[in-house]
């Protein structure tokens, strides 16, 4: 550390605290040339009252990281207060992916292997917002007619929905098999 250095450190102590030459270069000497060690070591020797408040400023040319100027714009932007018309662009944008990934994402209905219908994800919403007992018991009631359910255009993420559906119809299937074995063996006694 150049005595350069030292001398306009020892001159900033001076200018927060108030002590003299010597006293301020004692505590940087003592503080292993930190400012801030030096200046807790004058109030710990009682030359220097604590401050009753504290300001620190930094000028726009100290910034020295990218991600702290991110972080600060990013600050500014969330503390800037957005006006009705701002929150329904940010609503009105948001929807719109909503939609736009419910049309492509398909939903679809085979039997046999053969594809028997398929719609986007967002029609199938829909429908079940109007008439949510009729298409959920048509669901469950075509389980056990073969009918299969998937989903196309969806990346399995933490829970795959082809595998569910899957899952749901083989297990119709089984109990659709162990119910007419129960009738067959009925029937043969």
């Amino acid at each position: 550390m150049s005595n350069m250095d030292n001398l306009e450190k020892v001159e900033r102590i001076r200018e927060k605290t108030g002590v003299s030459y010597e006293d301020a270069k004692i505590a940087l000497e003592a503080s292993n040339n930190d400012m801030l060690d030096a200046i807790v070591y004058l109030e710990k020797l009682g030359k220097v009252n604590a401050p009753k408040q504290s300001q620190y400023v930094t000028s726009p040319e100290s910034y020295t990281s990218s991600e702290f100027q991110q972080a600060q714009e990013n600050y500014e932007k969330s503390c800037k207060k957005s006006t009705f018309g701002e929150k329904m662009d940010s609503f009105g944008q948001w929807l719109k992916k909503v939609i736009k990934r419910g049309c492509e994402i398909k939903f679809n209905v085979d039997r046999f292997e053969e594809r028997v219908i398929s719609i986007p994800l967002i029609a199938l919403v829909f429908i079940m917002i109007i008439a949510f007992w009729l298409v959920g018991i048509l669901l469950i009631v075509g389980l056990f007619f073969d009918y299969k359910y998937s989903f196309e255009g969806i990346n399995p993420t933490t829970v795959d929905l082809n595998d569910l559906c899957n899952k749901a119809s083989d297990t119709c299937t089984s109990l659709r098999e162990d119910i007419k074995n129960e009738k067959d063996a009925r029937d043969n006694k």
